[in-house]
């Protein structure tokens, strides 16, 4: 019998919830980096074997929504409660935040298995982690709780065959050689996004958003035009940087990524628009990939 099912990832920003979901599928989907909400849509990554397919669904950090791109943000995470079969909140192990009343409520009204998972524990001492066990054994006394380490690769791959014990009996949702539900140009994005959130600080990176509006692939190359939104001229100005500088490194780097991503050569070009207050406009964030969701 095949077993198959949707395992969604949330947890606080910088949990750890990316780099989770790529050691799972020991294939970099999700871009990380130390900033918070890094990851701003729903990716899913699916890991397949003979008999069992796992849809994990990386997503967006629990944040307070200050403005409407994370709205958006949150109702990507929100939906995850809607369509899971288990669910991972993953907490770090040297973060002691709470979880805000609305996830709470949507935590303790899920009817499927829900596993606690304590990420960074190379972070924290036996302790404080005994300690934070204890904590959320509290709140919630009838879940599992896991004490991990995603970027050391401690008790992973042990999690993940839980996780596929506890599937149900299901077809596969997806194609078997199918990696992801996201298309080249999303990857393409991402990459490029990255390596601006590496590479600017304070508001730049939030600031920013990436279109790819050329992708062509032969059997050698892949051509490659995309486009750098930011909020107003100056951001322009401190993208491109003095005799276009700071904009060649982001596209040295971002295509050093998408040829290891692609496994074929990359030429890239990156260009620069303005387009002012792209986060508060519904317009453009419908644009942009950012659904809107009606269930709340």
């Amino acid at each position: 019998m095949h077993k198959a099912g949707f395992v969604n990832i949330i947890g606080n920003p910088n949990a750890g919830k990316s780099t989770l979901m790529n050691a799972f599928l020991s294939q970099k989907l999700s871009i990380i980096t130390a900033k918070a909400q890094t990851t701003r849509h729903r990716i899913l990554g699916i890991f397949n074997t003979p008999e069992a397919q796992v849809v994990f669904s990386d997503t967006p950090g629990i944040i307070k929504p200050e403005y409407a791109l994370q709205e958006r943000m949150m109702d990507a995470t929100n939906s995850t409660f809607e369509d899971a079969d288990i669910m991972l909140l993953i907490i770090a192990a040297d973060d002691d935040g709470d979880l805000d009343e609305n996830t709470w409520k949507r935590i303790t009204n899920f009817d499927g298995r829900l596993l606690i998972v304590l990420n960074k524990v190379d972070l924290s001492n036996q302790k404080d982690l005994e300690q934070l066990a204890n904590f959320w054994q509290k709140k919630l006394p009838n879940t599992e709780i896991w004490s991990i380490s995603a970027t050391e690769s401690f008790r992973v791959l042990e999690l993940r065959d839980r996780i596929v014990s506890l599937l149900p009996n299901h077809p596969p949702f997806f194609p078997k050689d199918q990696i992801t539900d996201k298309p080249e140009r999303f990857f393409v994005n991402e990459a490029i996004r990255e390596q601006i959130l590496l590479r600017y600080q304070k508001e730049i990176p939030y600031a920013v958003e990436v279109m790819t509006e050329q992708f062509e692939e032969t059997d050698k190359i892949i051509r490659i035009r995309s486009i750098i939104v930011v909020e107003r001229n100056s951001q322009k100005g401190i993208i491109v940087g003095s005799k276009g500088s700071a904009i060649k490194h982001v596209g040295i780097e971002a295509r050093k990524a998408l040829e290891i991503f692609f496994d074929k050569k990359i030429h890239l070009e990156l260009f620069v628009k303005v387009n002012k207050n792209w986060r508060s406009n519904h317009t453009q964030l419908q644009r942009f990939g950012y659904s809107s969701s009606q269930k709340k």
